[in-house]
């Protein structure tokens, strides 16, 4: 390290150390930066003494103004069930046929209704409400347990298999699994099922398997689907001579649904979701599956 000296190239004073023949300038901190540090550390106090900031052991400091975000929160929630009162009020206390007539309750209807089905619904169901792999299409005019809005509006508060008091039970045995039926006997009864509404499985070569499957379907299966498979909503019971399938209609799913059972659960809103709530979902679905038909 040598001694400071002034360089002659920009006159200022160097810092005496060398590297390589390169010397360091003693260049002083630009005045610009000095000035944003200065203004960056009082906006930091201000905002300490204005805003909560600095933690304590059983709370926060919280600031002249008394900012506080829950309070900010809660005020806009009140403003919000204030803008939204009269709405919800017609929602609550007018028909269903009703609230269809009225465009502008509709159309509070589609806005709102899209929302709770996407936060609520839609990670099962869908976003466009055509169901999946073990979930329930809610746009065709299939239903498990009813499709009027009295009813799918019922099913929205009770839930299916759901833990509520009032819930809708429903469940297919494991005819398998609990040794009720042999593999024979299951597939005998899953191609019957099939042939109820397809006529690939009807040839002769089929007609003793058939034969087989239609007397296990009427020893065990007519309880809840019916003499006619045609299902029961009273109990939840699917139609099985249309060709809507929640798990999977071909030989393979059958059986699989056959051998291991199925106890599909809905949860109950009845809690989360307010009256009003749950009616414009309702209403909301009805329209989804109204537009899905056109």
């Amino acid at each position: 390290m040598s001694k400071p000296v002034r360089d002659p190239y920009t006159g200022r004073m160097t810092t005496g150390h060398e590297w390589n023949g390169i010397i360091e300038l003693n260049t002083p901190v630009p005045k610009l930066v000095l000035l944003f540090l200065a203004l960056t550390f009082l906006s930091s106090v201000i905002i300490w003494l204005l805003a909560p900031a600095w933690p304590g052991l059983n709370s926060y400091t919280k600031g002249i103004l008394g900012i506080d975000q829950r309070t900010t929160l809660e005020h806009s929630l009140e403003k919000s069930a204030i803008k939204t009162a009269q709405w919800r009020t017609d929602i609550e206390t007018l028909s269903f046929e009703d609230i269809s007539r009225n465009s502008a309750l509709l159309a509070t209807v589609r806005d709102h209704g899209e929302r709770l089905f996407e936060d609520n619904c839609a990670m099962c169901h869908g976003p466009d409400g055509k169901g999946g792999d073990g979930y329930p299409n809610l746009v065709d005019d299939q239903w498990l347990w009813g499709g009027d809005p009295e009813t799918i509006m019922e099913t929205l508060r009770v839930g299916v298999n759901s833990g509520h008091d009032e819930a809708r039970i429903s469940q297919m045995m494991a005819y398998g699994r609990d040794g009720i039926l042999t593999l024979e006997q299951r597939r005998a009864v899953a191609a019957f099922v099939i042939s109820l509404s397809s006529s690939d499985h009807t040839t002769p070569e089929d007609a003793e398997t058939l034969s087989l499957g239609a007397e296990v379907f009427e020893q065990q299966c007519v309880s809840c689907h019916g003499p006619d498979g045609r299902g029961m909503q009273s109990v939840g019971a699917p139609n099985l001579t249309d060709d809507f399938w929640i798990y999977g209609g071909d030989i393979t799913s059958i059986d699989n649904t056959l051998r291991d059972g199925r106890q599909g659960v809905m949860p109950n809103w009845d809690e989360r979701l307010s009256l009003a709530d749950r009616k414009v979902l309702t209403l909301y679905i009805d329209d989804l599956a109204q537009g899905a038909s056109q």
